[in-house]
């Protein structure tokens, strides 16, 4: 019975401590810990476990955030959250919804972590302000106070989402088509003037150790990444891109590129074997992409998988 109920809310917990951490290694690390101190815990004594589980996990993580802050502000290069496949079974297993978008995730960071837990707890999962702060071990005037002054900041920094679902695919498959084509003139007409492009491989893989800034910056940098060899075999594949979106895999080493997607919204995936080495998740606004987050970082890529190579039945998610 004990486990019975822990697995029935292991989803959610997944869910809350992975918004409030950005990292999948971190959230399983703090949801396992959960259940060791579900384990031993006098359930007798527990009239509301899933209230007791979404504070102990919650205030694991804002532990542990606080402990990762530390060594996030030393990595090589920007750090972005890890991002993860939410295709219908990935959304079921841990609760995901649009509250995971990597834009917003980037918009958290610059919370403290007891901001960012509130504001998970009250804008992703709907919990009343008095049970955060049982959760939180605040009074309830001064949760409302931080979950106001959190919600502000978001608002203020996190894009306007103004394009559905269908022009967010099509404005990334008209992306990856340019850089594949390595079209600079066409690359360049899909970004707002003022475009970012946000890189992260961690010091292990290609990836620009500063923010790019302006529409030709980031158009350059795109299509010298066209210009690499294995990119240049791709080009022949996507001299017409075909209207259900791009996907291709080509020649003996399973060199290809796809679009799933990936914490809420349509990302390119770019692979070898199946393996996933490239991430490129985009925002769009008023018709133009605003930002283009690229994750290179191996070590945060390697839970993504290719749809055309599913997992092998009883792979281990853990790199």
């Amino acid at each position: 019975m004990t486990a019975d109920l822990f697995t029935q809310h292991r989803g959610l917990l997944t869910g809350v401590a992975y918004r409030i951490l950005g990292s999948v290694a971190d959230a399983e690390d703090v949801v396992q810990e959960t259940w060791l101190r579900w384990s031993e815990v006098d359930h007798a004594k527990v009239t509301e476990p899933k209230a007791y589980l979404i504070r102990v996990t919650t205030n694991l993580a804002i532990d542990r955030l606080r402990r990762v802050r530390a060594r996030r502000e030393a990595y090589v290069g920007p750090w972005l959250p890890e991002p993860i496949i939410t295709t219908a079974d990935a959304a079921e297993r841990a609760e995901l919804a649009d509250s995971v978008e990597l834009a917003l995730l980037v918009v958290l960071e610059t919370l403290s972590p007891l901001e960012r837990a509130v504001f998970v707890l009250r804008e992703a999962f709907g919990l009343p302000h008095a049970e955060i702060a049982e959760v939180v071990g605040r009074g309830e005037p001064a949760v409302r106070q931080l979950a106001r002054r959190a919600r502000e900041h978001v608002r203020e920094r996190r894009p306007r989402f103004d394009v559905d679902r269908g022009e967010r695919r099509r404005m990334t498959e008209r992306f990856l088509a340019a850089c594949v084509e390595g079209d600079l003139e066409g690359l360049t007409s899909l970004l707002a003037r003022d475009v970012t492009l946000v890189g992260d491989g961690g010091g292990k893989a290609k990836a620009p150790l500063r923010v790019l800034y302006g529409a030709d910056h980031v158009a350059r940098f795109m299509a010298s990444l066209a210009g690499e060899r294995s990119l240049r075999r791709l080009r022949r594949a996507f001299a017409a891109p075909p209207s259900g979106g791009l996907a291709a895999e080509i020649g003996p080493a399973g060199f290809g590129v796809e679009i799933t997607d990936v914490n809420g919204g349509p990302a390119v995936l770019v692979t070898v074997g199946g393996v996933v080495i490239t991430m490129l998740s985009l925002v769009v606004e008023d018709g133009l992409i605003t930002t283009v987050y690229l994750v290179a970082n191996p070590e945060k890529l390697s839970r993504l998988r290719s749809m055309s190579h599913p997992r092998e039945p009883g792979a281990s998610g853990r790199a």
